[in-house]
């Protein structure tokens, strides 16, 4: 792992897509080709990234609005992890590690190169294994004890704002949901 580069394993033609596609148009490409992640690009420009989960994210918590209208860049992180081409292999896994990501996109003088995935270290180093399945249930953990810490602060039942039957909030002195806390 010490001798290989990143530039040796990664994916070379990843895909990418403008900043203006809609959220729609993303999901429809992610399952045409089966990926989990597009790169948002504008010439050879990283820009963005968005993955299953933010689409998903933005489904739930902009339900009102149409996904057709929702630009990528819109919920795409504005800070962007990634890996040089020539970095080790061991180095782009300790940076998958710290950042909590299974995938980095590749740059090299400012331009996406390619995307390096936890898969492609696998095809390369099997032995590997242990440690991103460690590091996969490290973030399995850390999301399990953000959801038992905002579940002690909720509870479900009506909204005094809206009536529907929600997971509420205490806010003001009221219980809402998270629609009707936003709108606040």
């Amino acid at each position: 792992m010490e001798r290989i580069r990143v530039a040796e394993v990664m994916t070379r033609d990843p895909i990418t897509i403008k900043p203006e596609t809609s959220l729609l148009d993303c999901a429809k490409i992610m399952v045409k080709k089966r990926i989990g992640t597009l790169l948002l690009v504008e010439g050879k420009k990283l820009v963005g990234l968005i993955s299953r989960k933010d689409i998903l994210w933005a489904l739930i918590k902009k339900s009102k609005q149409d996904l057709s209208k929702i630009k990528a860049v819109d919920i795409s992180p504005k800070k962007i992890a990634t890996v040089k081409p020539d970095s080790t292999i061991r180095e782009a896994l300790n940076k998958m590690k710290q950042v909590k990501f299974e995938r980095l996109p590749v740059i090299f003088e400012g331009n996406l190169v390619g995307m390096l995935t936890a898969r492609d270290i696998l095809s390369v180093h099997p032995e590997a294994y242990p440690e991103l399945e460690e590091f996969t249930q490290i973030r399995e953990e850390s999301e399990k004890l953000r959801r038992i810490k905002k579940i002690k602060n909720t509870t479900e039942g009506i909204c005094e704002e809206c009536g529907n039957y929600d997971i509420l909030y205490m806010t003001h002195g009221n219980l809402m949901c998270e629609s009707c806390r936003e709108k606040i």
